[in-house]
């Protein structure tokens, strides 16, 4: 047995030990690096901290999620492997009809996909000069993160620990036990997919969230879908679009989309961009209350996305990563019944083609 495998099943104690010693190695390291660093899923090591400085939640997602309007102003976080997006406000207007809650309160707007929220926990870790990071985290069967909430200085504390009190889980311990999720069916073959049904299909769509329900009834994967539909309606960019995308933005005071997914959560940012700083691999918005991080070496191909809407033709930017799975995207700031912005038609028609 490795010692990979041997920390996979190890008890609370002992990945907390391994977590403090891999901490003094990679003292810069975020704990979703350090799970990597020792071959655990980041759950594990948050799990490991039951009973010092996490509390499990309960399984209710639903539930906890109708209550965290209390809060007030908080910090919402939704990652994937390339881009991290960070917005502050606080929750309202939540539909949670189904599998599927919707959060559209202007600064947190987030599409929760409930079916993968499996773990969740409350955190409090002990900062430098006396200050405690407050917590709430939550992560899909894998152990993989799906979404965060910490609090800031204008949170209301009271209702966080009400919060976190009313939706503790029965059972406190500090184990975690991963489920490898089956992998995606394959793709059809090119040669399967009948383009010219798929381009009709495409040409009468009237909102853009029907694209991913047309797709599942052509049988075809969102990149394919772009690579044999027609340049009319997708074309490839070089990968340098979303530094050029963001700086024009900024520039030019156009405010723009941008969406940011995993498996259990898609968060959105709508408004303008400002401080635009690349440091090393990573492009980065440093706003007051939106933060951006995205890997442009992450990016293995930028398409330029069209599709008909009742409001107009729509723009998107689509960023894919060396996997041809997407994982961020672009609009340009609308609200719907609007037309999309001439600007930010601009600023695409202004990115160097592939």
């Amino acid at each position: 047995m490795t010692e990979q495998e041997t920390l996979l099943g190890a008890p609370g104690a002992r990945l907390r030990s391994a977590w403090q010693a891999a901490r003094g190695s990679h003292p810069q390291a975020r704990v979703r690096d350090i799970a990597a660093i020792l071959g655990v899923p980041e759950a594990s090591l948050v799990a490991s901290q039951v009973g010092e400085a996490a509390r499990r939640l309960g399984s209710d997602f639903a539930a906890l999620i109708r209550a965290l309007p209390t809060l007030g102003e908080v910090m919402v976080l939704t990652r994937n492997q390339h881009c991290v997006h960070e917005k502050v406000g606080s929750f309202g207007r939540i539909s949670i009809p189904g599998h599927i809650a919707t959060v559209a309160n202007g600064e947190v707007d987030l599409r929760i996909f409930l079916n993968h929220w499996h773990h969740g926990f409350a955190l409090e870790e002990a900062l430098p000069e006396g200050k405690t990071r407050r917590s709430l985290q939550f992560f899909d069967a894998e152990g993989v993160a799906v979404h965060k909430i910490y609090a800031r200085p204008e949170t209301d504390l009271a209702a966080w620990e009400a919060l976190v009190a009313a939706h503790l889980a029965p059972a406190q311990d500090d184990s975690f036990a991963p489920i490898t999720l089956p992998a995606a069916p394959p793709l059809r073959p090119d040669a399967e997919i009948d383009v010219a049904a798929l381009r009709q299909d495409w040409l009468a769509l009237e909102d853009t969230h029907d694209f991913a329900r047309m797709l599942r009834a052509h049988k075809a994967g969102r990149h394919q879908a772009l690579r044999l539909v027609g340049e009319d309606l997708a074309f490839r960019l070089t990968p340098a679009a979303p530094r050029a995308l963001l700086e024009a933005a900024a520039d030019s005071a156009t405010p723009i989309m941008v969406f940011t997914r995993n498996r259990g959560c898609i968060q959105i940012h709508t408004g303008p961009v400002h401080n635009i700083k690349v440091t090393g691999p990573w492009l980065n918005v440093l706003d007051a209350r939106f933060d951006l991080h995205l890997r442009e070496d992450a990016v293995a191909e930028a398409w330029v996305v069209r599709k008909p809407t009742r409001d107009g033709w729509l723009t998107a930017v689509e960023l894919y990563d060396s996997t041809q799975e997407y994982f961020t995207l672009f609009f340009g700031g609308r609200k719907p019944g609007q037309p999309e912005l001439e600007s930010w038609r601009g600023i695409v028609a202004s990115l160097t083609k592939a």
